[in-house]
């Protein structure tokens, strides 16, 4: 009896070691602010296994998030060959999960957005008598065998391969496997529920934003973007897969009501061809004078060019892959105190309905465009609908609101 009533206390404090997809430093706000920042600072114990984003001939240690990170070697090389050593490295690195996760020293067994290295995370889990999370952000198998379908992959049959392996690893060992399934959206959990994982343990954790981050920046003076310029902007990757000479399109519309409006591309291309198809993308369309290609920035001067802009817009190319996701820069365009304009994609369509911070309309050209009109057109109406989006984004998506949801599942895994 007195076992019992010891066992029923609840857990102030979880145990976790994770291995994750993304590289050290983290830079994704999943990972660097929900796990590193809020839910370290409440006093869990948070250790990762992670390889490094920079150059590293050999793996060490590292202090971060209040915990350690095991860091591994990489290969920065882009030929096949040294990519494939890369991912050897990643793996071989990986299984000192194996070693790690003997002992008392965690509960919890999380991976995330990982298949080869789950699979050490389930086989430690069962030996050791730890519980296995498996968060999952993105349709990594789905959009492989899409990317192997329909040309955009590098190397077509090796994605078909691993398109191939990562389904039959997610849907059939590792979500059965695990005590709890966090996914990044509404439709993706309906998604991986169709495909057999639990309802009774999969929660939807959408991405969110550091509030206090962007107060102060949505409050500085156009110092990027000349003061007189009437202007919309896209953040965000500018790869093909993501079919942004729609953005440029939309543009040339825009351009036939207000000829002096310019657009502002922030952010980056794996592949540089994937930049240029966009200008000559504008150059066609007679618009290539009316295109800024900033590129890739740290966040914060990134976010110094949304708070200049006059309207953010997030296209997203309405595809069973996509629609599965949560678009972080809308919600940062929100936080930022502006104006948006989205297409209907599930995510998106659910926050501006919630939060009445701008348009969503079909993917379609002319009706991007004629949102994009109407706020540029009516400033007044833009920074309303702006201030609707900042309260909404401080109140329903701060990592500090999200770390609540996640601490309070991972809890209740730790305690069984």
């Amino acid at each position: 009896m007195a076992q019992q009533a010891q066992q029923a206390v609840p857990r102030k404090h979880f145990r976790m070691l994770g291995v994750s997809s993304d590289k050290y430093p983290p830079q994704r706000v999943d990972v660097a602010v929900l796990f590193g920042e809020e839910l370290a600072g409440r006093g869990h114990r948070i250790d990762w296994i992670l390889q490094s984003d920079k150059a590293c001939a050999q793996s060490y240690v590292a202090n971060w998030g209040g915990g350690r990170v095991w860091v591994g070697a990489t290969d920065l090389g882009t030929s096949l060959l040294r990519r494939l050593r890369k991912h050897a490295l990643g793996i071989m690195h990986d299984t000192k999960l194996l070693s790690l996760a003997r002992g008392d020293n965690y509960d919890v067994i999380l991976a995330k957005d990982k298949f080869v290295a789950a699979i050490f995370a389930v086989i430690a889990a069962r030996l050791f008598g730890k519980r296995f999370v498996y968060w999952l952000s993105y349709p990594f198998p789905e959009a492989s065998l899409l990317g192997a379908r329909d040309g955009t992959a590098r190397y077509p049959v090796l994605y078909w391969i691993r398109g191939v392996c990562f389904s039959v690893m997610l849907y059939r060992i590792l979500l059965p496997a695990a005590d709890h399934i966090f996914v990044q959206s509404a439709e993706m959990r309906r998604n991986v529920i169709a495909k057999g994982a639990s309802a009774a343990k999969t929660t939807a954790v959408p991405m969110g934003v550091r509030v206090e981050s962007f107060a102060h920046l949505s409050s500085l003076e156009r110092q990027l973007i000349p003061a007189l310029e009437s202007c919309f902007l896209y953040l965000g990757a500018l790869d093909n897969v993501r079919r942004l000479g729609f953005i440029i399109r939309v543009l040339a519309e825009v351009r036939k009501e207000l000829p002096q409006v310019r657009l502002y591309l922030v952010g980056g291309a794996d592949d540089p061809r994937d930049e240029q198809d966009l200008l000559d993308e504008a150059q066609r369309l007679g618009v290539l004078s009316a295109v800024t290609l900033v590129g890739q920035l740290p966040q914060s001067e990134a976010l110094r060019y949304v708070a200049e802009s006059d309207v953010c817009v997030s296209p997203i190319v309405p595809t069973p892959i996509l629609n599965a996701g949560s678009p972080t820069k809308l919600i940062e365009y929100m936080a930022m105190g502006k104006a948006v304009v989205a297409n209907d994609q599930p995510e998106q369509r659910l926050v501006i309905e919630e939060s009445g911070a701008g348009y969503c309309v079909p993917y379609e050209e002319a009706p991007f465009a004629r949102a994009v009109v109407a706020l540029l057109r009516a400033p007044d109406l833009a920074r309303a609908m702006g201030e609707r989006g900042r309260v909404y984004a401080a109140e329903h998506r701060g990592y500090g609101i999200i770390a609540d949801l996640v601490e309070r599942e991972l809890l209740q895994v730790a305690q069984r």
